[in-house]
Formats: C-alpha cells, sequence, structure tokens
C-alpha cells in the first residue's frame, strides 16, 4: 500500500528528474543562443540560484520524512492543483521562447524579447511559475518551513535575476 507520504515522495523524485531534463535542455539552446553570437549576463549568481532550487527538492523531502508531516487534507489538494497550474504556465512559457529558453541569462545582439504565448500577458510567467511551485510543492505534504523559508530565498534571488535580465534586455537601465 503507498502512503500519502511515498506518494508525496514520488511526486518530487518526478520533479526532480524533471529539472534534470530541462538542464540538459537548457544546455542546449545556450549553446545554440551562444553560436548566435549570444551574451551571458549576470553570471556570478547561477551557482546560488542552481543551489537553492537543489536544496528546495531536498528540503521538500526531508521535512516529510523527518518531521512526520501529515497529508493536510484540503490544503494539500489545493497545492497540488496550484502546483501543476503553475507547471502549465512554465511549460507554457518554455514552449513560447523555444530555442531561446535556458537558465541562464543569454541575450543574442538584434533579437527582440518574445512577446508571444503567456509574455503576451505577463513579463515573467516562467518566475512567477517558479515562486508559485516553491509555495505549493511543499505545502502538498504540508512541509510549510520549506515553503516559507525557500519562498523568501527564492523571492530574494529572483529579484536579483530579474533586475539583470531586464538590463540585458534593454528594458530598464543598469
Amino acid at each position: 500500500m503507498v502512503t500519502s507520504a511515498g506518494a508525496y515522495l514520488l511526486l518530487v523524485a518526478l520533479v526532480a528528474c524533471q529539472r534534470v531534463a530541462e538542464l540538459r535542455l537548457s544546455r542546449g539552446n545556450a549553446g545554440k543562443a551562444l553560436a548566435r553570437g549570444g551574451i551571458e549576463y549576470g553570471r556570478g549568481h547561477f551557482p546560488a540560484m542552481a543551489f537553492l532550487h537543489a536544496a528546495f527538492l531536498c528540503s521538500c523531502a526531508l521535512e516529510v520524512i523527518v518531521l512526520h508531516r501529515p497529508f493536510p487534507g484540503a490544503l494539500g489538494w489545493i497545492a497540488l492543483a496550484a502546483f501543476l497550474l503553475a507547471q502549465g504556465l512554465r511549460y507554457w512559457a518554455i514552449a513560447s521562447l523555444g530555442d531561446r529558453w535556458n537558465v541562464r541569462v543569454i541575450v543574442v545582439p538584434g533579437e527582440v524579447p518574445v512577446a508571444r504565448g503567456p509574455y503576451r500577458f505577463l513579463r515573467h510567467p516562467n518566475y512567477l511559475a517558479v515562486a508559485v511551485e516553491i509555495i505549493a510543492l511543499p505545502l502538498v505534504h504540508g512541509a510549510y518551513l520549506t515553503a516559507i523559508v525557500f519562498s523568501t530565498l527564492n523571492a530574494a534571488l529572483l529579484r536579483l535575476r530579474i533586475r539583470i535580465e531586464e538590463v540585458a534586455l534593454g528594458l530598464r537601465r543598469a
């Protein structure tokens, strides 16, 4: 019999596998952008961002296992729905960017910012989706400490990341 904690750990493992696949896609797309003359911006913050996401997934699992977090009933289902909606938004953003999507800030001079898909409505739909995921995934199984700590850390990193990206795209002055 599969417990709710077991199902949750499987979900976290699937998300981890998803992130590894995304890193592979990103590496290929980054190579294409650099081959077209792309310039990388804000390289220094990337290790912190990568560490944050890896630590987040570990914390999701550890808080549930070590602190014996129970499934929170209705809140867990609402969090799962929010997580799945965020996944949809994130993949819509990735698909809309096509081979311009990657986890680094690489801008090819002369290419205009994408204005299709969710980018018609939001400036940074991928970051909104990730922020919702970082709140929602832990709450699926009551890991509220992980949700609070990593949402706070993610907000700080996203503030820096968005500033770097907007300067790189010419949407904001340095």
